[in-house]
């Protein structure tokens, strides 16, 4: 029985289209197009899969006629305008648990690195440098992590995070009475106090974006490590690079970057920020090109 017509505007893996094909869908896929070709042929279908190549906003949705859904494959949702989809009877899907425990991993690993200083010594003993005092890390036992944002990624970080003897809070403005084996739910005032290292586990939206600015980080009592496998534009990157310059931050891991675009396949490198060259000449940052969420498993 054939159900319609799906366009594929990213390449996803090819057990999607597969499977859709079993359900009687036809699936098209034009890797070649822009937006404005997508939009010129978007009255044949009556479902989009999309990850990050183009913004799906108010004008593309009334293009759409026939429209029945779209499909995100990931978690984030900023390039969908899916309130103004909701009003026209077009369902919104996303996939944020199918990635999860590969952005828990790479934020440990993330920062079992950075205190290690596992980025540093790397080079250092590549080029005959053999320094033992002067590359002394720190252990994880003890601290006391935050989490900001208690979903998905947020629980799949605290489950691999608990075994290494940590203390971990949590604050998700809107979830309540979560506490369970892994976090005890926390206001951020709690965070402020107690807290050695801060992770984000948050989706880019009005209310995020830039929410790690100098007012937050000034809140903190200690010097903290923060941690970013979320969207780049939740931190400033300015206002973290000053406070990283006076200490306030010891270190960062950064998945993600503010100057990203907004494929996430790049960050421009035509025109690259003063604030950026700054972050990469840091070797208290870690830095990765968004892969947290983008491994073999995840893909599958």
């Amino acid at each position: 029985m054939k159900r319609g017509k799906i366009l594929f505007i990213d390449s996803t893996h090819p057990a999607l289209k597969e499977k859709l094909e079993e359900y009687g869908f036809h699936c098209d896929y034009f890797s070649d197009y822009g937006k404005e070709d997508f939009e010129k042929i978007l009255q044949n279908y009556v479902g989009i899969i999309i990850r990050s190549k183009i913004k799906i906003d108010q004008d593309f949705i009334d293009k759409a006629e026939n429209l029945k859904f779209i499909a995100r494959v990931g978690a984030g949702m900023e390039n969908i305008a899916f309130d103004y989809a909701a009003l026209k009877g077009i369902k919104c899907l996303n996939a944020p648990e199918g990635n999860r425990d590969a952005v828990g991993e790479h934020a440990i690993g993330m920062l079992l690195s950075l205190l290690n200083r596992l980025n540093i010594v790397d080079d250092e003993v590549r080029k005959g440098v053999w320094l033992r005092e002067e590359n002394r890390g720190l252990e994880l036992g003890g601290k006391t992590i935050g989490i900001i944002g208690y979903g998905n990624t947020g629980g799949a970080f605290a489950r691999k995070a608990k075994g290494f003897g940590v203390k971990i809070l949590a604050y998700d403005k809107y979830k309540f009475d979560f506490s369970d084996a892994f976090v005890s739910e926390a206001t951020m005032e709690d965070l402020n106090e107690q807290c050695d290292i801060i992770s984000f586990h948050i989706p880019l939206t009005d209310e995020t974006t830039f929410l790690c600015d100098k007012d937050f980080l000034k809140k903190f009592k200690k010097n903290i490590y923060l941690i970013n496998t979320s969207r780049g534009k939740v931190v400033k990157t300015a206002d973290l690079l000053e406070f990283i310059e006076s200490g306030k931050v010891k270190g960062a891991c950064l998945d993600v970057l503010e100057f990203e675009k907004s494929s996430f396949e790049g960050i421009g490198n035509e025109h690259i920020p003063t604030e950026l060259k700054k972050l990469f000449r840091l070797k208290n940052v870690i830095l990765s090109p968004h892969i947290a969420g983008w491994t073999h498993e995840s893909n599958l």
